[in-house]
């Protein structure tokens, strides 16, 4: 009897390759070092930045498997350079993990049509430039996985923050579409919403930290690596405690 292959899981013996935005700081470097622990092959996608460098330096020190791409996610035509590119490289990847994102406290009143713009922007348009130019190549080899870094503000509303609320609600409508999209493709999209995590982006905020970026980075592993397929448009909640 031929053995069952899981369609979203990469050819046995194979490294499986990972698509990693936001890398440099809090979820980002800690998910990128948990994958590398992982055997993965990282595919980084991030702005030249301190934080980014002292990640890098940490992955390379460890061994790391990966390639880093320059992108400026607020630029349209950036996201996709370094989309093609990457395809270019290695071809499709096995895991997409959408974490990149900004915030920028403000009231309503206060916040310009440009701090608006470049939340959105980043947060997401980015996402869906990211995954339009991955997806055929993935839809054609049968599987792969889409992991997109929601919050809790996916859920709620908060003062001063108008613009990235705005953001992350929309990320959740636009993963939960692709879900239906997926459905018997050997992919699958879901959405992770993180409370308040111990990040600099919790800085300003009226909220006390409820868990560790690390404890984060063991949520999206599981899931881009070891969780059944069976997830397809899962939103998955973390509340801390």
């Amino acid at each position: 009897m031929s053995a069952v292959v899981d369609p979203s899981t990469p050819e046995q013996g194979a490294s499986p390759r990972v698509v990693l935005t936001g890398f440099g700081r809090g979820i980002g470097r800690a998910t990128a070092l948990a994958l590398s622990a992982r055997g993965t092959q990282l595919l980084l996608l991030g702005r030249p930045s301190a934080a980014s460098e002292r990640t890098l330096a940490e992955l390379r020190a460890c061994r790391a498997n990966l390639r880093s791409y320059e992108v400026e996610l607020a630029d349209a035509d950036s996201v996709v350079r370094a989309a093609r590119s990457l395809l270019a490289d290695v071809g499709p990847p096995d895991v997409v993990v959408h974490n990149a994102a900004v915030i920028e406290r403000q009231t309503v009143e206060d916040t310009s049509t440009e701090h608006w713009d470049r939340q959105l922007d980043i947060n997401l348009r980015a996402p869906f430039l990211l995954t339009r130019e991955l997806l055929p190549s993935m839809r054609r080899r049968g599987h792969g996985r889409h992991l997109y870094v929601g919050s809790i503000a996916s859920t709620v509303g908060t003062a001063r923050a108008s613009s990235y609320c705005a953001s992350k609600w929309g990320l959740l409508g636009f993963v939960k579409s692709l879900a239906e999209e997926l459905r018997d493709s050997g992919q699958m999209a879901m959405a992770l919403l993180p409370g308040s995590v111990d990040t600099e982006m919790l800085n300003g905020s009226a909220f006390a930290p409820c868990m560790s970026p690390e404890e984060v980075a063991r949520t999206i592993v599981y899931f881009s690596l070891d969780a059944p397929a069976k997830h397809n448009g899962s939103v998955v909640e973390m509340f801390g405690t």
